[in-house]
């Protein structure tokens, strides 16, 4: 038997990176998981993989994102993915830049559990895992002025959500990878003038002298989609 046997997974970001990875691990331990992502041809890459249907939506529009919802009677984890790094500080942040970054980052978030939470409130449990980062409210990075504070809202909206809905038997925890090693990262890593000093400055800010896997932090996301976690976070959240 597996960790997640009969649970319903939904995901966004599902095509590639942590997505992709907590996808393959969620249905690996039983689960039934809807991977959702705007990159069709990539997301085709899951189709066939036992335990996996896959969905073309744009997590940043609320009717695709209530569409969705339609689809579940019971939702059990909802994996908020979906997200954007920009580089440069606020004096390099267009208004543009703060709007489509906030939207992929947090308002996605928002749209999803103001979507799913309801089925979860009417079975009076639920899951709720976001993905944030250490460059949020736990860190401060150069050059990541809109991404650091986007997930650092990640950090207090999930705080928020816990703390109006454990008691009636809702988790919500989000999950803070350092540098992973992603598809996304590399190209933009390649974008850079100098790509090569550019992996180097990436490495140089690693203590463990290696780039975080979208696989390790995929089974972080098994463990807390999990039933193993529930005393932990009574003690954790407050």
């Amino acid at each position: 038997m597996g960790r997640l046997d009969g649970k319903v997974i939904v995901l966004s970001a599902g095509a590639q990176g942590i997505g992709r990875a907590a996808a393959i691990a969620f249905a690996k331990e039983g689960a039934q998981v809807t991977a959702t992502d705007i990159n069709a041809e990539k997301l085709k890459e899951l189709d066939g993989l036992p335990g996996i249907k896959t969905k073309v939506v744009d997590v940043t529009k609320k009717d695709q994102v209530e569409a969705l919802a339609k689809e579940f009677d019971r939702v059990d984890v909802l994996l908020n993915v979906a997200g954007f790094v920009h580089h440069g500080s606020i004096l390099d942040c267009k208004e543009e830049d703060w709007d489509f970054t906030m939207n992929i980052n947090i308002r996605s978030m928002y749209l999803m559990i103001r979507a799913f939470l309801p089925k979860m409130l009417a079975k009076k449990s639920g899951n709720i895992i976001n993905i944030a980062s250490v460059v949020s409210s736990i860190k401060g990075v150069a050059n990541r002025f809109v991404y650091g504070t986007s997930k650092a809202a990640v950090i207090g909206l999930t705080k928020s959500i816990a703390a109006d809905f454990l008691q009636q038997g809702i988790r919500c925890n989000c999950v803070c990878p350092g540098t992973v090693d992603t598809p996304s990262l590399r190209e933009r890593i390649q974008a850079q003038p100098d790509p090569g000093q550019a992996l180097k400055d990436f490495m140089a800010r690693q203590k463990t002298g290696r780039l975080c896997t979208a696989e390790e932090v995929a089974y972080l996301c098994v463990y807390l989609a999990s039933d193993e976690v529930s005393v932990f976070i009574l003690k954790g959240v407050w």
